[in-house]
């Protein structure tokens, strides 16, 4: 029997198969790192296309305390070279377990103040679920794999790298 896949309030035929990029591409599928601001909006332009019912982002911001500890700014560094390659397998996963049309992944390095941005993950596809789905796994993947660095600086003077989170991917379907 042919499995069938639920998407959001309808049930899809087991043939199915949306009209999506199963390759990541530099075509569809977009990253950068950089020392300037970075904008949400721009990110969101980047995936949408007359084919997305659905359009999900994350945002990330330097937020002000940590711990009880007031933060000053975050300063980030980045391994690029490498950081491009796991973007790419990073991608390549997520199209391997959602129907998407186009992603972003963007990363702030050197200093970032408080309530500034520091990454932004941007997907789009032909329904919610999966874009949803694919913004929380590209995230949660980016914070366990990327070489990107961050130093907390405090209003102590004291400062610390923090090192990359644990994350069990492995609840990402």
């Amino acid at each position: 029997m042919a499995e069938s896949h639920s998407c959001c309030n309808h049930q899809l035929p087991p043939d199915y198969v949306p009209e999506h990029n199963k390759e990541a591409s530099e075509a569809y599928d977009h990253f950068l790192i950089s020392a300037e601001p970075l904008s949400l909006d721009t990110a969101c332009s980047l995936v949408k296309s007359e084919a997305a019912g659905a359009v999900s982002s994350f945002e990330g911001t330097t937020r002000n305390t940590f711990n009880g500890k007031r933060v000053i700014r975050l300063e980030y560094e980045a391994y690029e070279p490498m950081a491009k390659k796991e973007w790419y397998n990073i991608v390549q996963e997520a199209r391997s377990k959602y129907y998407l049309l186009s992603t972003v992944m963007h990363h702030r390095i050197g200093e970032v103040p408080v309530g500034k941005t520091s990454v932004i993950i941007a997907a789009s596809s032909a329904h919610r679920a999966d874009a949803i789905n694919a913004v929380h796994f590209m995230i949660d993947s980016l914070k366990a794999r990327l070489p990107i660095w961050k130093k907390e600086l405090l209003d102590d003077g004291s400062a610390t790298w923090k090192q990359n989170e644990h994350i069990d991917i492995s609840v990402h379907k």
